[in-house]
């Protein structure tokens, strides 16, 4: 469960619209909003070597931030969106959702897979196939998790990883409920299959021979 919020530095920005947000990013700032939580959004601006670090971060989207602004005040905040300069992938502007305790949102939350040496299928060859490196889930503010732990101890060749595979806090609710759908499976190797069904071929050609 992510019970670490992770700080911010921002500053208020005047003004909104695509004339403010140009104005910001040439006065080597990005621009972002702060929305929700029952307030007016609040415009504001991030200094970019303090985004390069946290944009990294693959539960960025799982991670609850604190905007914490020159005067002291605070906003509690989970990213919702980020835009990318298309040419250049650097950030341009940020989204931000006001959070308390108990607010419910949807988050993507990435899967981390354990125990691969505990996977008869993988230790006779098999390959660990990854539909899905994050899940969007439905939680609570104080029950999101940093990361979807999945344990492969026991699974054999050709086992499916599914969402009933994932063990997650009270709460923690998938967005797709109309399956269990696939996070991933053990695939077993081309060669492996050929070399059995070549096997095969062998014993019935003996048997008519005979």
């Amino acid at each position: 469960m992510s019970n670490t919020t992770s700080v911010l530095n921002v500053e208020r920005k005047d003004g909104a619209g695509k004339g403010a947000a140009r104005l910001t990013r040439k006065q080597g700032r990005v621009p972002g909003v702060v929305y929700g939580g029952g307030k007016d959004p609040v415009m504001v601006t991030f200094v970019p070597g303090d985004l390069e670090r946290t944009l990294k971060n693959p539960a960025y989207y799982s991670t609850q931030f604190d905007l914490v602004f020159p005067d002291g005040t605070k906003e509690h905040v989970i990213p919702k969106a980020v835009q990318f300069d298309k040419v250049l992938d650097f950030p341009i502007h940020l989204d931000f959702l006001r959070v308390s305790g108990s607010t419910r949102v949807n988050v993507f939350v990435p899967v981390e897979f354990v125990n691969e040496e505990a996977s008869p299928g993988l230790k006779r060859g098999g390959v660990l196939i990854i539909n899905r490196h994050e899940v969007e889930v439905i939680a609570t503010a104080r029950t999101i998790p940093d990361k979807l732990i999945i344990d492969l101890t026991g699974l054999e060749l050709n086992d499916a990883i599914k969402w009933s595979n994932v063990t997650v806090p009270e709460g923690v609710v998938p967005a797709i409920t109309d399956r269990d759908f696939a996070i991933g499976n053990i695939s077993a190797p081309t060669g492996m299959a050929t070399t059995e069904d070549d096997s095969g071929d062998d014993a019935e050609e003996g048997e008519s021979e005979e």
